[in-house]
């Protein structure tokens, strides 16, 4: 918070000299964004989908900003990702603070408990990538699929233990569905991004990760022992043919990951619009999206307003489930 004072003193300073040397409050802007870098925060360890998505885009934002733009990328884990998005909102409006947010947790949090943003704390920029659900084990784990992860669980109840990135996130309710579609007992295990239900799942210390296909097939290809039991879509993703979906073998629901950008709510508009711009850019860059292909990152851009749209759809459809079904940590 003290940081963000500062900043925002800085930013007044900067105006203030400006009027008086005869300069208006626009054209002082319009130093932005090259008097200080840009600081991008990820509310989710290093090493994760989304951090790698992050890296990836970075200079594609740069580029397209252009007059020496610098974003810096900060990772801010911690509370299924109520520390970095807490951080995003709560930042000066200034345009030098932008961040990912990730859909259900930014969602889910403030339905569940008392959080330091809603809904209304951002100015949405742009969606990226839109990356379903997967169930992975170890390769060495006797079970191949998810029937035989359902009598595995009915066998042995509560023992068999998911990681997720935490309460309320996409991993964490498609194991609550899992539980209720197989009536099968589990015990979650959150942690503070994929990266680390990753090495987890590697060592053997939990038995089935709930991570994002997207990250699932980065994994493999880094040599992590994983056997990914499908996905939750509604049809096979092209990356992924040869997987089932959950619906294919009797489990009929679905659930994925959105992974957008915003920004505190209330930037100058001028700031807003260019940011968007070199966003919506940089994702449709061909360069980006090979290299997101090659990360096995689902990208699906949305415009700011589609994108905010598509938040409050599923901010209705959470509420609704909340009713339902709530999701403690358990």
């Amino acid at each position: 918070m003290r940081d963000s004072i500062r900043r925002l003193k800085q930013r007044v300073a900067k105006l203030a000299i400006a009027v008086m040397f005869g300069c208006s409050a626009s054209q002082a802007m319009a130093a932005w964004p090259s008097d200080q870098p840009i600081n991008m925060i990820i509310a989710y360890a290093p090493g994760g989908g989304t951090d790698i998505v992050a890296r990836s885009l970075v200079p594609f934002i740069e580029r397209h900003l252009g007059d020496g733009a610098k974003i810096n990328i900060l990772n801010r884990p911690g509370a299924g990702g109520g520390i970095g998005f807490a951080a995003i909102a709560n930042a000066a409006a200034d345009g030098y603070t932008i961040g990912f947010i990730n859909t259900p947790p930014i969602i889910t949090i403030p339905i569940e408990r008392q959080a330091a943003w809603t809904l209304s704390s951002f100015d949405y920029l742009g969606n990226i990538v839109d990356d379903p659900g997967t169930f992975c084990v170890h390769q060495d784990s006797p079970i191949k699929s998810l029937a035989e992860l359902q009598a595995f669980a009915k066998s042995n109840p509560k023992k068999v233990t998911v990681g997720s990135t935490g309460v309320g996130s996409d991993d964490h309710l498609a194991m609550l569905m899992f539980e209720r579609a197989a009536g099968v007992a589990l015990t979650h295990v959150p942690f503070k991004g994929s990266s680390e239900t990753r090495t987890a799942i590697t060592g053997k210390h939990i038995t089935v990760a709930a991570i994002n296909v997207g990250e699932a097939l980065q994994y493999l290809k880094s040599g992590s022992p994983l056997r990914c039991l499908g996905q939750m879509t509604a049809q096979r993703m092209s990356m992924a043919p040869d997987w089932p979906t959950f619906k294919e073998q009797g489990f009929a629901f679905e659930m994925a990951s959105l992974r957008g950008i915003a920004a505190p709510r209330g930037l100058p508009s001028t700031v807003r619009e260019r940011l968007a711009r070199a966003i919506e850019r940089a994702a449709n860059d061909p360069m980006f999206k090979d290299a997101a292909e090659r990360a096995f990152a689902p990208v699906r851009f949305l415009a700011p307003n589609a994108y905010e749209a598509e938040i409050r759809a599923g901010d209705s459809q959470f509420r609704q489930l909340w009713k339902d079904m709530p999701w403690t940590d358990r």
